[in-house]
């Protein structure tokens, strides 16, 4: 019976879902705690955040629009985390490829003088999007593998650049010059340049399909490809994947190069399928939050979705939960991260469990110049 006992404990051990599920189960429990500290009545407000999440038709398509993004950013950063990279840079690239989706999206039909075929419309701006994500996550990819410079504080360094260049943009060049206007955004792009919406009264639209497509195409490529085991070798050991041949300056590189273009698209995704220009604030916090949903999906594709899920859901419940409870809002960002804070430091929900230490090691940056 103990032995038994005991080998159910180590296969429990082993699972890669068994710590995220119980940081969230501790995370929500202490949640409840500090919301009854506070007052309020910790059964309603779940209730509440329920309700607001999945309660409703209307609120299963808000919580798929606010995963969109979540989806696509946290896939860029686990991308990189695979190679052993760590992209804190998901922020600036996300909002330049919005820069870029916006200007294609309404700059464009005026500069040939004509209006453009939706299908090819919209392809370029979501490839402008993408291409600018791209660009933007290349260049520190290109400083770690040639020079050795840290990418953590390029990426950090780029953000500032990028963020900065966006708003100099929307206040300036791209600005709406409509009379009424008084924001710093774009004008809006053009119909031809929109992605759909997948039901006619609800604004989930098509780029959470994309969202999901772009998570399979990342597993496919990440397992089931030689450059995505030539990254993960180089994730693992660079030193000994130069020894076995693989150029991993370019690896490198190109890995931080995709990284990016996730990133971007997530930019584009957001202008051409909800907000059809781009706003200057719009996405603060997509790339941060993203580090955590890699994190919380052990930067593994299908766990990234269902990491994006659970953020997009506790981000569009809150209010529900604040106008049912009266508790703050603010109150998810300490669940959320309670429960980043159980998922990176997993020893102690193991302890609290009793639950086998685990061997994985997961590699997010190697050093300074390594």
């Amino acid at each position: 019976m103990s032995e038994n006992k005991r080998s159910f404990q180590d296969a429990l051990s082993e699972s890669p879902l068994v710590v995220p599920i119980l940081a969230i189960f501790t995370s929500m429990v202490l949640g409840g705690i500090i919301i009854a500290w506070a007052g309020g009545n910790p059964v309603a407000a779940y209730i509440g955040l329920y309700q607001g999440a999945f309660g409703s038709l209307n609120a299963l398509s808000e919580t798929a629009v606010w995963a969109t993004p979540y989806i696509l950013a946290g896939l860029a950063v686990a991308f990189a985390f695979k190679g052993g990279l760590f992209n804190i840079g998901a922020e600036g690239q996300l909002a330049l490829g919005a820069v870029a989706a916006a200007w294609v999206g309404y700059a464009l039909p005026d500069l040939l003088g004509a209006e453009l075929p939706r299908y090819l419309h919209l392809t370029l701006a979501l490839g402008a999007g993408t291409l600018a994500g791209l660009i933007w996550g290349a260049i520190p990819g290109w400083l770690k593998a040639h020079t050795g410079g840290h990418e953590v504080i390029n990426t950090i360094m780029m953000n500032y650049i990028a963020l900065n260049m966006t708003s100099f943009l929307l206040n300036g060049v791209m600005k709406d010059p409509s009379p009424t206007n008084v924001i710093a955004r774009t004008p809006l792009i053009a119909e031809t340049a929109r992605l759909g919406t997948l039901f006619a009264k609800y604004r989930v639209h098509w780029g959470f399909i994309m969202a999901l497509v772009a998570a399979a195409i990342v597993w496919w490529l990440l397992e089931r490809t030689t450059f995505g085991f030539e990254i993960r070798t180089v994730g693992a050991n660079p030193d000994a994947a130069q020894y076995a041949g693989i150029n991993v300056k370019r690896i490198i590189t190109w890995t931080m190069a995709i990284s990016g273009l996730l990133a971007g698209l997530a930019g584009a995704v957001e202008v051409t399928g909800l907000n059809y220009r781009h706003e200057l604030g719009f996405s603060v916090g997509y790339g941060f939050d993203a580090i955590a949903i890699a994190l919380l999906g052990k930067t593994h594709p299908l766990g990234v979705v269902l990491a994006a899920l659970l953020f997009a859901a506790m981000r569009n419940g809150g209010t529900r939960m604040q106008f049912m409870t009266q508790i703050p809002v603010d109150i998810i960002s300490v669940i959320q991260a309670l429960i980043l804070l159980f998922v990176a430091a997993d020893a102690i929900i193991r302890y609290i469990y009793r639950l086998k230490a685990s061997e994985d090691k997961l590699v997010l940056t190697r050093g300074w110049g390594g």
